[in-house]
């Protein structure tokens, strides 16, 4: 795409911003216009399932850019949602009715939560996004109710965390027979399951939710068994979709999110970024990914940013090796690659009994993936070895040499 006058960015979070910074670094004069939904400047999103659910930190302390908006010369548009796109006129309409046309365009919209059938819109029933969430989520849990999470994912798991270290009452319910089964395999994911019931929680594994009851506010969680569990607050963790219904009919393709070529644009003018972005990552031979991991949204902004200001010829695909983490406890655990539960996983430090340990993943030869529980220079070193495309062999001789 040519050099852009007007870039839009749509999407006040993590990578909306920084994409405006880099195309400010970069040396972009032109106009710059970030639309958010929320009526928020863009905010740490991790804690709120953590320290500021907890109580230990406020909204201040949720600040993305602690200096101020001033030297970025941005047209800010907070509280108001993207409504649909017109990527051959190249005008973005928003939900009050303006139109705003652009040069360029960088989709930011994130994800949205999955919820639960709740025709009754009962009160006490919960998601954990954005800061208004926490804020009721919080608001209500200082009422020391019993806690039903229904998931038992980064966030359910988070949640199901700091619940207990608030002294309440939490049963975690799991569909599948171990968390992230999916993702780490059940070993492992048995290992994560038992740490929450160390903990106290009273982890149901292979539970199924058939509905909620109450009269206003949530009493009970139904199990697809037949049984019930006594609830007060419910938090619902069971994963998010892609923010990509307002795209509907603009042309794009959407595919569980937008469908990016290896340099994240979707069309002419059209870049993407962040938790809604699919693009065939050239770190693991052009597999197609969407990533939901708040390094992957920092990186993408910086790409897209270089993206829409350098010249399709000019323009480099977008790789990266994923990584995230989560505090649950006393323990930091991190995954980097891509992993799956059917991947071959071996053990290599630590003990899970401990609840130390680092586990590599291979698939086909290749070392794709570690997962670590209170082992963060050792997950770091084995990022490296993904980086470098290395093979799971090796990894295991690197392990058996002492890391």
């Amino acid at each position: 795409m040519a050099s852009p006058n007007r870039i839009v960015v749509v999407g006040a979070s993590l990578a909306g911003l920084r994409t405006v910074e880099e195309v400010r670094r970069l040396g972009h004069e032109g106009d710059v216009v970030l639309v958010g939904a929320e009526p928020h400047r863009p905010y740490d999103r991790p804690p709120l399932s953590k320290a500021f659910l907890a109580g230990q930190s406020g909204p201040d302390d949720l600040a993305l850019r602690r200096t101020s908006y001033d030297d970025l010369g941005l047209d800010l548009r907070l509280g108001v949602a993207a409504a649909s796109l017109d990527p051959v006129a190249r005008v973005l309409h928003l939900h009050d009715g303006t139109e705003v046309p652009y040069d360029a365009c960088v989709l930011a919209t994130g994800a949205t939560p999955r919820r639960l059938p709740d025709p009754a819109g009962l009160a006490g029933v919960h998601t954990v996004r954005t800061l208004d969430d926490a804020l009721a989520l919080r608001s209500d849990l200082a009422r020391s109710p019993r806690v039903v999470v229904v998931g038992a994912g980064f966030i359910g798991a988070e949640t199901a965390a700091t619940c207990r270290g608030l002294g309440l009452s939490v049963t975690m319910l799991e569909a599948a027979p171990s968390p992230m089964a999916r993702g780490i395999g059940d070993r492992l994911g048995s290992t994560l399951g038992e740490l929450h019931r160390d903990h106290g929680v009273d982890l149901r594994l292979g539970a199924g939710v058939a509905g909620l009851e109450g009269a206003e506010r949530v009493e009970r969680v139904r199990l697809t068994d037949g049984s019930a569990v006594d609830a007060d607050v419910v938090v619902v963790g069971i994963g998010v979709v892609p923010a990509t219904d307002w795209l509907e009919g603009s042309g794009l393709t959407i595919a569980d999110g937008v469908v990016c070529d290896a340099t994240l644009a979707a069309a002419p003018g059209v870049v993407a970024a962040g938790d809604v972005a699919r693009w065939p990552n050239g770190a693991f031979g052009g597999l197609s990914m969407r990533l939901e991991h708040w390094t992957n949204a920092s990186e993408m902004g910086v790409a897209a940013a270089a993206r829409v200001l350098a010249p399709a010829a000019d323009a480099a695909p977008f790789e990266t090796v994923p990584f995230v983490w989560s505090d649950q406890y006393d323990v930091k655990i991190q995954v980097a690659g891509h992993v799956q539960g059917d991947d071959q996983i071996e053990l290599v430090d630590g003990s899970l009994e401990e609840r130390r340990f680092v586990a590599l993943f291979g698939r086909s030869g290749r070392l794709t993936g570690v997962v670590g529980f209170g082992r963060p220079r050792l997950v770091m070193q084995y990022r490296r070895l993904i980086v470098e495309g290395a093979t799971f062999e090796d990894a295991l001789a690197q392990a058996r040499r002492g890391g």
